[in-house]
């Protein structure tokens, strides 16, 4: 299933319905005065917040909204209905962005409903205009217009912890074996063109397209799925046994790389405090069974415990390594 988590629409709220000139007519009172009714009000524009990320393919096709015009007046002073309100559905973690005033909103807990537009008021019928001096008006209004805009709509998910490092880190393997996910896997980069999401024990874990060096300049695939992370309680971070091949400072390499990408784009942002290099991390160094020698791998450890008190070795061809990294996981995120 394709995942999107960017679209733009066109949103109206309703118009309002106009209101009428009528009279009563009854037998014996030829001149019986208005009764003509006003009108109802235009339908709201709203957007809700539901736990589905992939609503929003919905909208693919359909990029135009409108709420429900509103019933005009009516005779014998009946009051038209209000038109049908548009509430339409945004996943948890939205932000919805006024083109024109540059307003924005955000979606952050489910069944949360934000008004957007308002729709237009109803019209006036002519009864509305007797007075003692006017016995017999002959005016009503028309409806007003409901409130119009075009938007931005990006998604941010919310996870518990995302999955971050260099293509081919065996990210989207590890989602796969802590979780349900059944992501896509496969021995060349780029494998991961969305983000995938998994289910661990109640908490979402996020696996991030690969990041390569000057990816906040538009290379591989960018920077642009990191807003997906911005609201974890953590990261971690994969460093694969296989970028030893490029020397002794291979691995150690591919770790600052992609670090000093997370700070790019925290400055580019000016995310302070709240950026992504500033989160709590936990580095796992996977494919372990790349290297015949523990004190090669022990090494490598002690390197990253510098780093972080939270480094793990990982085989996700042994079953045991991935037990325990699991247990260890569950701890982490009930203190986070």
């Amino acid at each position: 299933m394709a995942f999107i988590d960017e679209i733009t629409i066109h949103a109206e709220a309703g118009q309002g319905g106009n209101g009428v000139v009528r009279w009563h007519r009854q037998k014996f009172e030829p001149k019986g005065g208005p009764a003509g009714g006003d009108a109802g009000r235009g339908g709201n524009f709203y957007v809700q917040a539901v736990r589905d990320v992939h609503i929003l393919l919905k909208y693919k096709a359909k990029k135009s909204f409108i709420a429900g015009r509103g019933e005009d007046g009516g005779s014998k002073s009946l009051h038209g209905a209000n038109g049908v309100d548009f509430i339409l559905e945004l996943p948890v973690g939205s932000i919805i962005t006024n083109f024109k005033t540059d307003e924005k909103w955000q979606l952050t807990k489910e069944g949360e409903k934000i008004l957007l537009l308002k729709g237009g008021f109803g019209g006036f019928g002519n009864e509305h205009f007797k007075s003692s001096v006017n016995t017999t008006p002959q005016e009503s209004n028309i409806g007003g217009a409901g409130e119009k805009g075009d938007f931005k709509i990006e998604l941010e998910l919310f996870a518990d912890i995302g999955f971050i490092g260099l293509p081919n880190a065996g990210k989207s393997s590890l989602l796969n074996a802590l979780t349900n996910a059944e992501a896509k896997v496969g021995d060349y980069p780029f494998t991961t063109l969305d983000p995938n999401l998994g289910d661990f024990f109640g908490y979402i874990i996020a696996d991030i397209p690969g990041l390569i060096e000057g990816a906040s300049e538009g290379k591989g695939l960018g920077v642009k799925f990191l807003r997906h992370i911005k609201r974890t309680k953590m990261i971690a971070h994969l460093v694969s046994f296989e970028n030893l091949s490029k020397g002794s400072t291979g691995m150690m390499k591919a770790y600052k790389e992609i670090r000093k990408e997370l700070e790019k784009y925290d400055k580019t942002l000016d995310l302070g405090e709240e950026g992504l290099s500033t989160k709590d991390e936990i580095i796992i160094l996977t494919k372990s069974d790349f290297v015949n020698d523990e004190k090669v791998i022990a090494k490598k450890v002690a390197d990253f415990k510098k780093i972080s008190k939270n480094v793990f070795v990982l085989s996700l061809f042994d079953d045991k390594m991935v037990k325990k990294f699991n247990d260890a996981l569950v701890k982490i995120l009930k203190k986070a």
